[in-house]
């Protein structure tokens, strides 16, 4: 009875099992079945190494920037083919960009780039900008100086920081010591949410991270958070949410700060969180997978995993297996409920580190 237990709950996770997009080198996008364990499409990227993904609020569609040639690639999830490509650079211009958001019609993505004119006998480097570009007509249509009080956080990286979009397509979001809120016509400065706020008392300098795609919810930005008490500066991270309609906010803190963290995945129902957090350097480094019961904003286990030099985390579509992938050719697969190693994927190609796209 116990064996026959043990296939339907194998068998039942299988069939919840869903599909990973990787970015991959040299110019691809891998499409990977977590029920089969292999990869079963290569979806081809003419303009370069795929740089970012941004998954559509819909959950539709694909928007990859590719740095060879500063390219942007739109990707049709249910058909796996690119429906429109372009790239920025011209025989005398670069535009480096990293990432960005679509408007909620995927006529318009905004980003920040960086301009650098090639001259016979030397290049000039421009300020970063917020960017305007028109899918349609692949073009940047606008470009807009970016305040003093911002321009750090957007200079490093150029569009790192992460932009959200309201669901009318009227205003921007950029989530960085504060959130700052962006007409989305001219980028004006609409208003400047100060994140140390009465109602999470006690706490300073809170910052938004990316969004967690994985449990995403149309209307919201829903990322980690990084916070620290103002008078030791103990530093402690959690899981906020913003709404984009509202603009109202709500903080969970979870834990303190490690000396580093691999990202956080949450499972679809919201009840635990999994993290993979690095101590101590070379020869006395030690990682360790952290398991959070969100219920009671806890430590609920702790298991430790062999360290890499570089690598992503990830999590299964249905919550129950958690990878570790990146920096090679390979997804090593471990037990979200018991933290073990169970088997490795080949994915026979280098993956870069954009990110993941997992979808049910």
């Amino acid at each position: 009875m116990k064996r026959l237990a043990w296939i339907f709950a194998a068998l039942s996770s299988l069939a919840a099992a869903g599909t990973l997009f990787l970015p991959a080198y040299p110019n691809a996008l891998l499409v990977f079945d977590e029920t089969k364990g292999e990869v079963v499409d290569r979806i081809p990227l003419t303009t370069g190494t795929p740089r970012s993904m941004r998954l559509s609020q819909d959950r539709k569609t694909i928007y990859v920037t590719t740095i060879d040639h500063n390219g942007l690639e739109v990707v049709d999830i249910a058909t796996r083919k690119v429906t429109n490509h372009f790239v920025l650079n011209t025989s005398t211009k670069q535009y480096r960009f990293r990432g960005g958001v679509p408007d909620p019609d995927g006529k318009l993505f905004y980003t920040v780039t960086k301009e650098i004119d090639k001259f016979p006998d030397h290049y000039e480097v421009h300020d970063a900008k917020y960017t305007v570009i028109d899918l349609a007509d692949q073009k940047i249509v606008k470009t807009v100086d970016i305040p003093r009080e911002d321009v750090a956080q957007n200079e490093a990286g150029f569009g790192r920081t992460p932009f959200e979009v309201s669901p009318d397509g009227k205003y921007l979001y950029q989530f960085g010591a504060k959130i700052s809120v962006l007409s989305a016509d001219n980028f004006k400065l609409i208003d400047r949410i100060d994140l140390a706020q009465p109602d999470f008392p006690g706490m300073e300098r809170i910052r938004f991270g990316g969004d967690l795609d994985l449990i995403g919810q149309p209307g919201q930005h829903i990322s980690i958070f990084n916070s620290a008490d103002p008078v030791v500066h103990s530093k402690v991270f959690g899981i906020g949410r913003f709404d984009l309609e509202t603009r109202q906010m709500e903080f969970n803190p979870i834990g303190p700060v490690p000396g580093g963290m691999a990202g956080v995945q949450v499972t679809p129902d919201k009840k635990f969180a999994y993290t993979v957090v690095t101590n101590g350097t070379l020869g006395n480094k030690r990682c360790e997978f952290w398991e959070f019961d969100l219920s009671n904003d806890r430590i609920a286990q702790q298991a430790e995993v062999p360290c890499r030099a570089r690598f992503s985390f990830g999590m299964a579509s249905n919550g129950k297996k958690l990878y570790i992938y990146g920096a090679g050719f390979e997804i090593e697969v471990y037990d979200a409920a018991t933290l073990k190693y169970e088997r490795t994927w080949d994915l026979k190609t280098d993956v870069t580190p954009a990110g993941i796209v997992v979808l049910p």
